[in-house]
Order: C-alpha cells, then structure tokens, then sequence
C-alpha cells in the first residue's frame, strides 16, 4: 500500500481541484486502488465508489454490463478495462472512471497471458488506456503495480498529458 498512498493522495488533490469524481473497477487488483485512494482524507469529496470485478457474475450484477456487452471482447484487453472504466463511471455517476484486468500471478490466466500482464483503462473527459507486462510471477507485488499503474494513468489523464 505505501507504493500506492502517494500516488492515490496525487490524483486526489488533483481530482478535489478540479471539483471532480472517480469510480473505481477492478480486477486483479483486488480493490488496492480503492483502499488508497479512500486512504486519503476528504475523500467523500472526490471518491464515488468502486468494485472488485473478478468475475463476469461480478462484472455484471455489480456494473450492470450484461454478457452481450462482454461477448467479443477479448478478456485481460485494454478495450475489457475501457468497458470497465466506463461501466464503473456510468454506473456511479462519476466524471473519470478507471477499469483493471490483469493476471497477478503466480501463473498466467486461462487465456494465454503470462502473469504480470494488465489492462488498464480511464474513461472520463479524455480516455487513455495502457497495457503492463511486468515479468514477473509474484503475485502481490504485481498487485500494487497494476494497482499504481493505474493510479499513474489517472494522474496522467487529469494533468492532460
């Protein structure tokens, strides 16, 4: 988490200045992106809520995007995190959304992708997404990256560049 708590503190000074919110669906992630940026004080202010989305049952009883939305959509892809960012921000009311799916490790996923591999997404007045291939098998540890990762791409979006 501590990785994670300057960044989170970053995209909420940023987001509070703006006068904007987030919605937050992840993965693999496992809600460290949610737990850091509610870490930050004032975050009522900014934080709209957000989802472990593990699951198509959790992507779609929790996000509301039903399996025809899902269907074609290659999973751990950047457009299955843009649909989640969206979904998130839709559902929640939000001005940004941010969307994660990932492989954490120790092995890959049932669809060929080695562990360490995400998809991250932000969907909001700029849309950008990003795919992360760290390498490495240690689940934990890419947890907080993708968790970071993702935290890095909303700064980024917010700061326009």
């Amino acid at each position: 988490m501590d990785t994670l708590l300057p960044l989170a503190d970053r995209a909420a000074g940023l987001l509070r200045a703006r006068g904007e919110t987030v919605a937050v669906a992840e993965s693999s992630a496992g809600g460290l992106v949610c737990a850091a940026l509610l870490a930050v004080p004032g975050a009522s202010a900014y934080f709209r809520g957000g989802a472990v989305v593990y699951t198509r049952d959790a992507r779609r009883a929790l996000l509301g995007i039903p399996d025809a939305a899902l269907d074609g959509v290659p999973p751990n892809s950047e457009p299955l995190a843009a649909l989640l960012a969206g979904a998130a921000r839709d559902r929640l009311g939000a001005t940004w959304g941010l969307g994660e799916t990932g492989a954490a490790g120790p092995t890959g996923n049932r669809y060929g992708h080695a562990a360490g591999r995400a998809c991250l997404a932000v969907a909001g007045p700029l849309a950008r997404s990003a795919t992360l291939e760290s390498g490495d098998a240690d689940r934990q540890a890419n947890m907080r990256l993708f968790g970071a990762e993702l935290l890095r791409l909303l700064i980024g979006a917010l700061e326009g560049g």
